[in-house]
C-alpha cells in the first residue's frame, strides 16, 4: 500500500508538473511594438483610426504596441529628434521626400521593396512601388495614396448667390474681390501660418505652371539658379495674389487646423488647400456630424483645379507627390521576432480593410489595388479630379532639402506680410541651397 501511495504521488507531480509547463508552452511571448502614429483628434475618422490600433491588438495579443501620437510640425520634430539620438521607433509614418529626409538619406528605414517582395508589392499601383519616387531611391515606406497637394475646394453655391460662376482664369479671380470684400468675404482663403501650406498647397503649383520640373531639375545640377527669372515670376504670382486681394494677408496668423470651419462658415468662396482635407468636411461617425452635410457636398461644392495664370509655360500642371506611408526602423534585427511582428502590422495596416476605411473616411485614394468603400460625394470627386488633371509637377518640399524648403516657407509669409519681395526671397533661397549643397560635400 505504501509503495502505492508513493507511486500516486509521483504520478500526481508529474501530472501538475505536465499542466505547468504545458500552460508555460501555450502563454504566448509578446513582443513589444513602439509605434509612432500621425494622426489629428479633431479630424473625421479620428475614432475609426482608434478602431484600427485597437483591433489589431485584439487580434494579435502576442503584439503589444507601445503608441505615440502627434500631429503637424510637432509630429516632425519628434522624429528629426529620434533621429538625431539613433533611437527610431519599431514603426513610424513617413513622408516619401524631403519632408522626411533625414529618414531616406541615412536610410533609417528597411527597404521594404525587399522586406514584402514582388508577389505582395503586386496589389499596389505602379508609382507606389517606383522607389525612385522617394528620395532615397528605395521603398524606405509604402505610400498608401499618390497625393495632390494643391486643390481648390470651391463653394459653388456662394459664388451662384452673389451672381458668379466658377472661375477658370486668374482674372476670374479678380473680378470677384470687390463685390465678395464688401460682404467680408474672401475670394481664397490659404492659412498659412504653420508655413508649410502656402509652399505645398500652392506655390509648388505655380512654380510648376511657371518653371517646371526641368527647371528645378536644372538647379539640382548647378546650371539654374532659384535667382532666375522663372522662379521669381512664380513669387510674383504670390505676391500679386494678395496685392489683388484675393487672398488676404491676415491668412498667415490662421492655422492650419483652423480653416475648414472658417471655410464652411462662408468665409472664403475658395480654399486651397491638399486632396486630403476632403476628410476634414465629410461625416464624423462618432458624433454623427458634418461641417458639410452630404447632400451639400454633392450639389453646393466642387473640387477644382488652380485657375490659369498669365505667362505660364507648363499649362494645366498640378503638385503631386507619392503619399505618406508606414516604415518600418532599420535596427530592427533581420529575422527577428520584432521584425516579424513589424511586418504582421505593416500588412495589417495595407489591408483591404484597413484601406477600405482609410477611403471611407476621406483621408485618401488608395494606391492597393481594388479598394472600395462607401463615400461621400466629396470624397467620391478625388479619383474623378485626379482623371481630369493627369499632368502633375514636384512638390518643392519632395524636391529639395528641409534647409532649402524652410526658407522657402518663411519667405512666402514674408511675401503675404509684406516685409520682403519676390527678388530677395529668391535670393535667400538660393543662398541657402548653396549652404546645403555645400555641407554635403
Amino acid at each position: 500500500m505504501k509503495r502505492n501511495r508513493i507511486l500516486f504521488a509521483l504520478l500526481a507531480v508529474a501530472v501538475v508538473s505536465g499542466l505547468l509547463l504545458g500552460g508555460c508552452a501555450k502563454k504566448p511571448k509578446v513582443v513589444t511594438l513602439k509605434v509612432m502614429n500621425y494622426q489629428q483628434a479633431d479630424q473625421a475618422g479620428y475614432q475609426e483610426d482608434v478602431k484600427v490600433w485597437e483591433d489589431f491588438q485584439k487580434a494579435n495579443p502576442d503584439i503589444k504596441l507601445e503608441m505615440e501620437v502627434l500631429f503637424n510640425d510637432p509630429y516632425h520634430a519628434k522624429l528629426q529628434a529620434y533621429a538625431a539620438a539613433g533611437t527610431m521607433p519599431d514603426v513610424f509614418y513617413v513622408w516619401p521626400g524631403s519632408r522626411s529626409a533625414v529618414i531616406h538619406e541615412k536610410k533609417l528605414a528597411k527597404d521594404l521593396g525587399k522586406l514584402l517582395g514582388a508577389d505582395y508589392l503586386k496589389d499596389f499601383s505602379a508609382p507606389a512601388i517606383d522607389p525612385n519616387n522617394q528620395l532615397g531611391k528605395y521603398m524606405a515606406m509604402l505610400p498608401q495614396s499618390f497625393t495632390y497637394t494643391s486643390v481648390m475646394y470651391v463653394n459653388k453655391k456662394l459664388l451662384k448667390d452673389n451672381g458668379f460662376e466658377v472661375p477658370k482664369t486668374y482674372a476670374d479671380l479678380k473680378a470677384m474681390v470687390p463685390k465678395l470684400k464688401a460682404k467680408g468675404i474672401a475670394v481664397a482663403m490659404l492659412p498659412n501660418k504653420d508655413g508649410w501650406p502656402m509652399q505645398s498647397c500652392l506655390f509648388s503649383t505655380v512654380a510648376g505652371r511657371m518653371a517646371g520640373d526641368k527647371f528645378f531639375d536644372a538647379i539640382n545640377s548647378g546650371t539654374a539658379k532659384f535667382t532666375d527669372k522663372p522662379f521669381v515670376d512664380s513669387l510674383a504670382v504670390i505676391e500679386s495674389l494678395y496685392k489683388d486681394g484675393i487672398l488676404a494677408r491676415t491668412d498667415d496668423n490662421v492655422g492650419y487646423g483652423e480653416g475648414p470651419a472658417l471655410f464652411v462658415a462662408g468665409k472664403a468662396a475658395i480654399m486651397i488647400d491638399g486632396d486630403w482635407r476632403t476628410g476634414a468636411y465629410i461625416t464624423d461617425k462618432a458624433s454623427g456630424k458634418a461641417l458639410i452635410a452630404p447632400a451639400a457636398q454633392e450639389s453646393d461644392f466642387a473640387l477644382m483645379p488652380f485657375v490659369a495664370i498669365a505667362g505660364e509655360a507648363n499649362p494645366g500642371v498640378l503638385s503631386a507627390v507619392a503619399g505618406t506611408g508606414w516604415a518600418l526602423s532599420a535596427s530592427l534585427p533581420a529575422g527577428s521576432a520584432q521584425e516579424k511582428a513589424a511586418v504582421r502590422l505593416i500588412k495589417y495596416l495595407y489591408s483591404p480593410e484597413i484601406q477600405a476605411i482609410r477611403f471611407g473616411t476621406g483621408a485618401y485614394v488608395p494606391t492597393r489595388k481594388g479598394v472600395t468603400a462607401k463615400v461621400e460625394p466629396l470624397v467620391s470627386m478625388v479619383p474623378t479630379f485626379y482623371a481630369a488633371n493627369p499632368k502633375t509637377c514636384y512638390v518643392i518640399d519632395g524636391a529639395f532639402d528641409p534647409a532649402v524648403y524652410n526658407v522657402l516657407n518663411s519667405g512666402l509669409i514674408a511675401i503675404g506680410l509684406k516685409t520682403s519681395t519676390p527678388e530677395k526671397v529668391a535670393a535667400e533661397v538660393q543662398k541657402a541651397f548653396e549652404g546645403w549643397k555645400a555641407n554635403k560635400k
